[in-house]
This record gives C-alpha cells, sequence and structure tokens, in this order.
C-alpha cells in the first residue's frame, strides 16, 4: 500500500472509533437514568420529598393574595372615622365603643373589643343596646346640656352599690354612696342603676374613686359620667347598659390592658 492510501484510511478509523465511544456513552446515560428512575420509583418518601420542595420553592398563591389585602384603616372597628381610631392610644387592649344612632339620639349601640398585642386589629367580643344623653351628643358638653361628651377616654376607676364581680381588676370603691335619687329624665326610676358603675375619665381625677367630685376643667363642663347599668331611659350624659353587661365589662376589663371607652354618634 502507497503511503498515500495508508494517509486516506487514518480518518475513517478515527470516525469509526468516534462513533463507538459516542454509543458507548450514549449507553451509559441511559443505564445511569434508569437506574435513577428506578430508585426513586422504589423509595415513594424522596418521591413525595423532592416534589414537595419542588412545590415550596414556588410563590405560594394564597400568600400572596393575603400580602396583597389591604389592612383597614380603622383597625376592625365600625362606626368611627379614621381620625377617631387615630386618637385611640396604641398601648390599649381593650376598648368599649359606643356608636349612637345620630348626633341627636339618645339610642346608642355599645361594643366590647379586645386585641392581643399593641397595634394589632380589633375583635369584638360582646354588643349590647345602650342609651346616652337625652340630647344625644357633643364635643363642647357643658353642664346641663343633657349631652354626653363625644371622644376617646380612658377607663380607669369603678365602683358600685354592689360588691364587685368575681374577677374584678380595676380598683373597686363599695360605696353607700352609690345611690341615684329622683327619676330620669322621662320620669323613669333610677333604682339600681349605679349597683355597679365604671367612671369615664372625662374632666375627672385618674385614680380617684368615680364619687370624686372634683372637676380639673371647671363645673361648666359637668362630670361625673359613667358607665352604668341602664334604667329604660335616656341619661343626663352617662352610658346606660344592661346589668350583666356591666357585669361582663367589670369581669373583663384589665388596668393593665389600658382600657378607653370611644363614644359618639356613629361616623364621628
Amino acid at each position: 500500500m502507497s503511503k498515500h492510501a495508508r494517509a486516506r484510511s487514518r480518518p475513517a478509523r478515527t470516525n469509526r472509533c468516534a462513533a463507538r465511544r459516542a454509543a458507548l456513552a450514549a449507553t451509559l446515560c441511559l443505564v445511569t437514568f434508569t437506574a435513577g428512575w428506578a430508585y426513586v420509583a422504589h423509595d415513594p418518601d424522596r418521591a413525595a420529598g423532592a416534589a414537595q420542595a419542588r412545590a415550596d420553592s414556588r410563590p405560594q398563591p394564597v400568600d400572596r393574595v393575603a400580602r396583597d389585602i389591604p389592612r383597614s384603616p380603622t383597625q376592625g372597628l365600625t362606626g368611627i372615622s379614621e381620625q377617631t381610631r387615630a386618637r385611640i392610644p396604641a398601648e390599649s387592649r381593650q376598648l368599649i365603643l359606643v356608636t349612637g344612632r345620630a348626633v341627636d339620639s339618645s339610642e346608642s349601640t355599645a361594643t366590647l373589643y379586645t386585641r392581643p398585642e399593641a397595634g394589632a386589629d380589633w375583635v369584638k367580643a360582646e354588643s349590647w343596646p345602650a342609651r346616652n344623653g337625652a340630647r344625644g351628643w357633643s364635643t363642647e358638653r357643658t353642664y346641663g346640656d343633657l349631652t354626653s361628651p363625644q371622644g376617646v377616654f380612658a377607663l380607669t376607676d369603678a365602683g358600685g352599690l354592689l360588691s364587685p364581680p368575681p374577677g374584678t381588676r380595676l380598683p373597686y370603691d363599695e360605696n353607700r354612696g352609690f345611690v341615684a335619687t329622683g327619676r330620669g329624665v322621662n320620669g323613669e326610676s333610677l333604682v339600681g342603676s349605679f349597683d355597679y358603675v365604671v367612671a369615664i375619665d372625662f374632666n375627672r381625677r385618674p385614680g380617684h374613686s368615680p364619687l370624686d367630685p372634683v372637676k380639673p376643667d371647671g363645673e361648666d363642663k359637668g362630670g361625673n359620667i359613667w358607665l352604668h347599668v341602664d334604667h329604660d331611659g335616656p341619661s343626663q350624659g352617662c352610658v346606660g347598659i344592661p346589668k350583666e353587661a356591666m357585669r361582663k365589662v367589670l369581669e373583663t376589663l384589665d388596668p393593665a390592658a389600658k382600657p378607653v371607652i370611644v363614644m359618639g354618634p356613629e361616623g364621628f
């Protein structure tokens, strides 16, 4: 054979060797894939774990939807404005919301709210019918005008003619002085109205009995505005709720939770 013939035969042999190596590599890959598939197929826990890992690596639609839901500006409360909500102390975790039917109405609803921590949304606990001042609500209350003060007020002291319900944590003054005299605005009996009371911190000194006569902002604004037992009629400025509701309030309110009362006409 000539030198030229031998030269032409070398590429042919090289090509045949390369083809054999490629075929061998493909066979090995196929065997490896088949073995891996068989291992996964015979190990369902591993397969499930791998599928779960792939699923967990993707964004969860429910989570995305939850993140996109705008938070209520009133943090779960109803019937009040954002301006009123902003006046509620951030550290308060208990709240009584008294919402009047109208600015000149004596009929309202009292709702007890709580929240697990400062800044969280409020959760409704219980609600009761309520009565407020005979002439509704006022932001500039004066003595004898028969309106209830509108606003946000702390609840720090309690008392009553009767002994405190079990579990009462507010400072409580059991006193024979909690006896209503005369009759209500509509001539109704006031007997039992002050069996239980919680002082509303309007023109009063926190840390004293609800019977404390001192009015820091002057006599003209009036005072002794209480949450007390309803006497089936409008008040001169207090808020009345059913007797069992008063018991529930006293059993629930905790000074450590910085309780407040938020009161006024619908939408205030």
